[in-house]
């Protein structure tokens, strides 16, 4: 917590937050899509949850996992999704990077890797259907995230939006957004750090029905990492 506060101290030497974007939309209408969006998707979530749930835990470890992201404002919060990976799995990661300066690389650039050793086969299943992520509609419940909006990141990762991480606080993270239906870990950092701006800048009604519309050809297409 200590590192997290550290970083959000220099939020506002960066530029603090962006100037308030969408009008009333996002102000007010957009918060009555995501609990709209909530009550529907729902019992469809309920059920899909519980049944991955009794999956994930016939290996002995907890079927839920939370980790503390970044919110609106800076604002800390633990975002959850269903565990994909091993018990052990921060052991794995840490033998893996000192083992291989290829993957420590990877790992530097863009806190991912294709071939994450912490992941289990049914873990990557559900990742890659996005499956994983349907506990964070708790998440938006709670007023801690939106439907869409940048996704979550850590107070590690929030440094590397430099002078731009304002844009990203000045929104809810989002279950989907610009990155999950723009090529997703096909991008760079970079390229990811660019659209949560041009989503904040751009908030609006019609721009988050269109990142809804995507979102399912990009779930099907199993784009998930």
């Amino acid at each position: 917590m200590q590192d997290i506060q550290g970083s959000l101290s220099r939020v506002d030497a960066a530029g603090g937050f962006a100037a308030g974007a969408g009008g009333v939309y996002a102000s007010h209408l957009k918060r009555s899509l995501d609990l709209a969006m909530v009550v529907l998707l729902a019992p469809l979530a309920l059920a899909v949850v519980a049944v991955t749930l009794a999956l994930v835990r016939l290996d002995g470890g907890p079927g839920f996992f939370g980790h503390v992201r970044i919110g609106r404002k800076g604002r800390p919060f633990t975002c959850w999704k269903i565990r994909t990976m091993y018990p052990d799995a921060d052991l794995r990661l840490t033998a893996l990077l000192a083992a291989d300066p290829i993957a420590a690389r990877a790992w530097e650039l863009q806190q991912k890797l294709d071939a994450d050793p912490r992941v289990t086969p049914l873990g990557r299943v559900l990742r890659r259907l996005s499956i994983d992520e349907l506990p964070q509609l708790w998440n938006v419940v709670r007023g801690e995230m939106s439907i869409v909006g940048p996704r979550p990141v850590t107070a590690s990762e929030l440094d590397r939006y430099g002078t731009r991480r304002r844009f990203y606080l000045s929104c809810r993270p989002g279950l989907t957004g610009l990155w999950q239906v723009s090529g997703r870990s096909r991008l760079s950092y970079e390229e990811r750090v660019s659209l949560d701006q041009r989503y904040a800048e751009r908030i609006g009604l019609l721009s988050d029905l269109s990142v809804l519309a995507r979102t399912v050809p990009a779930v099907l297409r199993m784009t998930g990492v």
